[in-house]
């Protein structure tokens, strides 16, 4: 019997054994050709198919003799081809990784290669997917001051084009949805590193984000917090003047909750309170200058690291004394000591000459 040379010849000597290409039909080959501008795969009874060289990228390193996977694009070119895409055989074996990848809850290693204020996006495996700012680890994720958005789409720049470990958190081919999670990728190691933390340890840490309320610390990917009342035995106004992004830090524990430390950096100081309150008695007279002034009174700075409160009641007779009217923020004042707690850290003071300080009458029209 002679050998079949035409498609047609060679559909009838399979006979019913062979179905017909159709368009949208998936297909293996094995790569005959590699040239310039096209590839062409060796479709055994069906014959050669074509792949535009623009669709190669969708395998890496292919070679002569490798089996590849493509889907149908057209059947009868004019050379006798059929025209074939590897962008969606690839796509849907990808699907097939990342499905398996997501049930195995395997670690993966992707690059991120655009971001936007919500997260990274990621490709893996021909797949397109999303990172979310949730999802990062502490090293990673954008802490900055307020909500200040540019400046958090700042910080996810940085990431882009970089390895990054994550796991698959969910997918969903038909909805074409795709998640990952750095947190997930690193949470076992975190466990074991939390183990061997205890309260009242001294750690070094990474400053990750300052904002209003406190300084965010990585400390060795556990996430940490200074809280403002934390930082300085000194009053604070504002966390970014006693450190900054990226600087190294020591800070103690103070307490372990489930994904995060309590840090304090004041408590691996001597508390100066507890040194300077040691010269106020009783009975005794002091100066201060007044810092705050509230309904029910005002603070007082007594000495650089002692504040101490004079409650309304102390400012003269009557009950509708005005502090705000008694006094001026900055000026100083002659006080004498009431009582000095030194387990709640409390001062009161009472006015001199209280009974000559009641509420300013108004100016007479």
């Amino acid at each position: 019997m002679a050998k079949a040379t035409t498609m047609d010849e060679l559909l009838a000597a399979e006979g019913d054994s062979v179905k017909q290409l159709t368009q949208g039909d998936s297909i293996v080959g094995t790569v005959l050709t590699i040239r310039k501008h096209e590839v062409l795969v060796d479709l055994g009874a069906h014959g050669i198919g074509l792949v535009p060289r623009r669709e190669v990228g969708f395998y890496r390193n292919l070679n002569i003799g490798d089996e590849i996977a493509a889907s149908i694009v057209d059947t009868e070119l004019d050379n006798g081809y059929s025209l074939l895409s590897l962008r969606k055989a690839a796509k849907d074996r990808g699907w097939d990784e990342v499905i398996a990848k997501m049930e195995s809850g395997d670690i993966i290693e992707v690059s991120p290669y655009d971001a936007n204020r919500g997260g990274l996006l990621v490709e893996y495996d021909g797949v397109r997917g999303f990172l979310p700012v949730s999802q990062l680890s502490a090293e990673h994720y954008p802490r900055v001051g307020g909500s200040d958005k540019d400046e958090i789409l700042q910080r996810l720049n940085i990431l882009i084009g970089k390895n990054l470990t994550v796991r698959i958190l969910d997918c969903d081919r038909k909805a074409n949805k795709l998640i990952f999670s750095e947190k997930e990728a690193i949470k076992d190691g975190l466990a074991a590193r939390f183990e061997k933390l205890t309260v009242g340890d001294t750690i070094k840490g990474v400053v990750t984000g300052v904002v209003d309320y406190g300084v965010f610390v990585n400390v060795e990917g556990i996430e940490g917090l200074v809280h403002i009342s934390e930082i300085s035995w000194e009053r604070v106004n504002n966390p970014g003047d006693y450190v900054k992004v990226g600087q190294t830090i020591d800070a103690k524990i103070i307490a372990i909750d489930k994904d995060r430390l309590s840090l304090s950096i004041k408590q691996l100081s001597e508390d100066p309170w507890m040194t300077e309150v040691d010269q106020f008695k009783s009975g005794e007279k002091v100066e201060g200058t007044i810092t705050r002034i509230t309904p029910f009174g005002a603070f007082v700075q007594i000495s650089p690291a002692v504040e101490a409160l004079v409650h309304v009641s102390e400012l003269g007779e009557g009950d509708d004394i005005d502090p705000e009217k008694v006094f001026t923020l900055n000026e100083r004042k002659e006080f004498v000591v009431l009582d000095v707690e030194k387990e709640s850290r409390k001062i009161s003071l009472s006015l001199v000459n209280k009974a000559k300080s009641k509420a300013k009458p108004k100016a007479k029209k």
